[in-house]
């Protein structure tokens, strides 16, 4: 017979090297009930081997199981129905002896005329990367040794709950490798209850503690039975209380059970709590959170305490805390290495890739930029507390990021503005990027473009093939730690030749070009966004051409019926081979070649391809075929050329018709002139915007194809499992591990790779700030906009035109299914999403700017567009009817 510690644990057994054996609510238990001043109810923790014990030996469950396994979380009908049969499997199993004796001798001990909590604990549940909350069930109340052991067997039972079972199905957990433990405490009766969270769960500063209160039972807060007071308190001063009409509450049974009850009037409106149970709470919080060393969600009870002895000055209350989890959902906070204040600025929403990055994929931009940037949560934050510290930075800071990003420039003013938060620089007359290790990227210098001679386009251009060529040659002779050492340098080369002060004169220069048009011609026609016209079919422009060239593409196959039938096939599979069987059917050698010719020149591009690890066009080419088989349905052919010239038609047709109004202007043939000037310059250079990004995932693709060859070898070697896994190392630690050949020569083992599998799932879900401090303080801006319509959505216009269609809601470019006419809702878009915009009439994205990747290929296509819509892919609904004004900024639920 196994030992009685095994079946049962008190919480004074418990710490959290313990949560194997009882579960995420029970370790966190045993921990609370060691920290000093923290009250804890008395109680003790049903194991996971009583469970395992308990089903071991019945067929029925372990048969059952074997059909969830075979369920997906979509079919809720399979779930609902195996899931319940499991339920009613477990209840049906009588507790074991042994462990129904350990169980009743600790009751005995307890009181068993006490009045106890009968809590589900998971051992995948209140953990750091899963919180689990809610997924099984708890019982309160529960008098009598028999009703315990009835809800011990509850308990169990609701480790397959549909919501649990669907939950670990969504998370990746294995149904047999989840066991459950059951926590049995003495109730408290409180007169309120709550939660506490020790980082404010709406802006997510670490430095405000949030109380939510109501009074009887916290599961009337909880069921969402009544609305809670609100206390934030920051430093132990309580900074803002919001108290709710409280209707209702739950209180104990003598009996057992509970019961709702309505709050006399006169007591509906009352705080919950005195400003000393207030100031209490957050002194214990504050203990807690340093304990577990991380921000906690915690629930509290207030209860009478009429204890001999107590005095009225100590206020005649006492608190518990009955539960402490961590709070999965916030974004992480940069690390410093001072005390003092931070701005951290998301780079991703300047890149328009919000994803979480692996090691491997952060570590290659990190070497690529010149800008000093932190890591947290997956995504890269520049500090830029600095150049706001500095007067003219400051300015100049939030002027040219406003031009970008509207929200962005609305949550740095609110930021600046906050008394003391950003002190000046002590030598605040100098540049602070001129500064030794100064944290700010500089702010670049370009020279104007105006005089210099268009073909300067084209040098930069053939500059960058000639180095991409020339890389592919030499770095086929590197190897070993070599490789590394001659990728560092050809980045060098990279990053020269993106500081080049040509290129990025060709790029603000354009962008300059088309903000005085817009300017100006609003001012002397009355007309808005007159550039975005004017920008469309440029020259050069890599991103867009690509879009164009699958159109190509698709009119290569568009004659062969039986290729066209057979890419549907492969598709339904995911076949990444299926180009080796095309040369079988008639045409099939010209579709590979059409393939082919176009990865060669657009296969490095996938989504997200900042991070060097995701996956490209050339490796997954599968990918592009439900695009190019869209293009062959929705258009005729040489679609391509057609869109090029309509939209180059178009631009010229503005032109003249702007050039003819001017004239009819007082001073009209100078206006005529200068206008006609800065439309050369957007003609001549706003292609060249994407060129650079183009440029880097180019040379991207070279150093990943080498590195995995590293990785091949690595694996053969026995010293890491699969080739992916170099991703979860920084690029310093692959080299030193290529060096040696050891996964633990760079002071880690392979442990520190599945952590960091596990971190990443976790960051994947989270949703990055534009805008952060170093409180951890999400400052979330606002477009200050008036006489926008009724139950209008605002964001940033950025090309212009009104257009009306079904909304396409697309979370991945895998997944579209695009018809002509849909207008593609999406959190963000980069170049690899450029081959549908050819399909959709409008664009709405929750990132972006007036020159961001989206952005500058909607005016370039003529599409109307409206990015930085906070939440646009939540508000709006997958299939409903949209109304987007790309002239004025904001989109109607129609």
């Amino acid at each position: 017979m196994k030992n009685k510690t095994t079946y049962i644990l008190d919480f004074q057994q418990i710490d959290k090297t313990k949560l194997a054996v009882v579960g995420g609510k029970g370790a966190n238990l045993g921990e609370l009930s060691r920290i000093a001043g923290v009250p804890v109810p008395e109680g003790f923790c049903v194991t996971t081997e009583a469970y395992k014990e308990m089903v071991a030996n019945s067929e029925g469950f372990h048969s059952l199981l074997d059909q969830l396994a075979n369920l997906k979380a979509d079919d809720r009908n399979g779930v609902r129905e195996t899931s319940a049969e499991i339920r009613k499997a477990i209840e049906e199993i009588a507790i074991p002896e042994a462990i129904a004796n350990e169980i009743m001798r600790h009751l005995k001990e307890l009181g068993e005329e006490n009045a106890y909590a009968v809590r589900s604990s998971a051992t995948a549940e209140d953990l750091p990367t899963a919180s689990f909350a809610g997924q099984q069930d708890t019982y309160l109340n529960i008098i009598g040794s028999a009703s315990i052991l009835k809800h011990i067997s509850k308990c169990w039972a609701s480790l397959f709950t549909e919501r649990a079972v669907i939950y670990r199905l969504q998370n990746g957990f294995d149904h047999r490798k989840v066991h459950l433990s059951v926590v049995v405490q003495k109730m408290v009766f409180p007169q309120a209850a709550g939660i506490l969270f020790t980082a404010d769960p709406v802006t997510s500063n670490r430095k405000v503690l949030s109380i939510d209160a109501s009074f009887g039972l916290g599961e009337a807060l909880v069921s969402g039975l009544v609305n809670a007071d609100i206390y934030k308190v920051s430093n132990g001063k309580i900074i803002d209380k919001k108290i709710s009409t409280k209707k209702l509450a739950i209180y104990a049974l003598k009996d057992g059970g509970t019961k709702q009850q309505e709050i006399e009037p006169a007591q509906q409106n009352k705080s919950t709590l005195t400003d000393e149970q207030i100031l209490q709470l957050e002194h214990m919080g504050r203990k807690i959170e340093a304990h577990f060393g991380r921000p906690q969600d915690i629930e509290w009870c207030l209860v009478d305490d009429a204890r001999p002895g107590r005095s009225q000055a100590s206020g005649g209350y006492r608190i518990y805390i009955v539960q402490s989890r961590p709070i999965t959902t916030l974004f992480p906070v940069p690390e410093a290495d001072d005390r003092e204040n931070h701005v951290y600025l998301s780079v991703g929403h300047q890149q328009m890739m919000t994803d979480a990055m692996k090691p491997l994929g952060l570590s290659f931009w990190l070497l690529m930029t010149p800008a000093f940037m932190r890591v947290a949560g997956g995504r890269l934050f520049v500090d830029v507390a600095p150049m706001l510290a500095w007067p003219a930075g400051r300015t100049t800071m939030i002027d040219v990021l406003g031009k970008f990003d509207p929200l962005i420039k609305d949550a740095l003013t609110n930021v600046v503005g906050r008394e003391g938060f950003i002190k000046w620089s002590p030598d605040a007359k100098k540049d602070p990027s001129a500064a030794e290790g100064n944290k700010a990227a500089p702010m670049p210098n370009y020279q104007a473009l105006n005089e210099y001679d268009p073909n300067i386009v084209s040098d930069l251009i053939s500059a960058n093939q000639a180095a991409v060529a020339l890389l592919k040659q030499n770095i086929q002779t590197q190897s070993g730690s070599d490789l590394f050492d001659f990728i560092l340098e050809d980045i060098q080369q990279l990053k020269k030749a993106n500081s080049d002060q040509r290129s990025f004169g060709v790029i603000m220069t354009g962008m300059n070009a088309s903000a005085w048009i817009n300017e100006k011609m609003n001012e002397w026609l009355g007309e808005k966004n007159a550039a975005d016209t004017i920008a469309q079919s440029v020259p050069n422009n890599v991103t867009s051409e690509m879009g164009l060239a699958l159109l190509d593409v698709a009119d290569v196959i568009r004659p062969y019926p039986e290729i066209i039938n057979y890419l549907s096939q492969r598709v339904a599979v995911k076949d990444d081979n299926f180009l080796d069987d095309l040369v079988k059917f008639d045409g099939g050698q010209k579709t590979r070649d059409a393939i082919r010719n176009y990865l060669d020149k657009y296969g490095m591009r996938c989504s997200g391809e900042i991070d060097i690890t995701k996956t490209r066009w050339s490796e997954k080419p599968i990918t592009l075929v439900p695009l190019i088989l869209s293009n062959i349905k929705n258009f005729e052919p040489n679609e391509g050329k057609r869109k090029f010239e309509q939209g180059l038609q178009e631009a010229l047709k503005k032109e003249q018709e702007l050039l003819e109004r001017l004239k009819q202007l007082p001073d009209g043939e100078q206006k005529a002139e200068e206008t006609r000037r800065m439309i050369e310059l957007v003609r001549n250079y706003a292609g060249y915007r994407e060129y650079p990004k183009y440029g880097i995932v180019r040379r991207y693709l070279v150093y990943k194809q080498a590195v995995l060859k590293e990785a091949e070898q690595l694996v053969q070697a026995g010293v890491i499992h699969e080739k992916e896994d170099i991703y979860y190392l920084t690029f310093e630690e692959l080299r030193e591990v290529v060096r040696t050949h050891k996964p633990d020569s760079y002071r880690m083992d392979y442990q520190v790779i599945s952590q960091r599998k596990d971190e990443y799932k976790l960051y994947e879900k989270l949703t990055p700030p534009r805008v952060m401090t170093s409180d951890g303080e999400i400052v979330a801006g606002a477009y200050k906009r008036e006489n926008l319509p009724a139950e209008a959505i605002a964001g940033l216009a950025v090309s212009s035109g009104v257009i009306e269609g079904r909304a396409r809601v697309i979370l991945n470019m895998e997944d579209a299914d695009i018809e002509d006419g849909d207008i593609l809702v999406t959190p963000f878009t980069d170049p690899s999403w450029t081959p549908l915009f050819v399909s959709i009439k409008g664009l709405v994205t929750e990132v972006g700017g007036l020159m961001t990747h989206g952005a500058v290929i909607a005016r370039e296509y003529g599409l109307p567009a409206v990015v930085g819509v906070e939440n646009a892919t939540k508000l709006i609904k997958d299939g409903q009817r949209i109304r987007v004004n790309g002239t004025d900024g904001y989109v109607e639920v129609l």
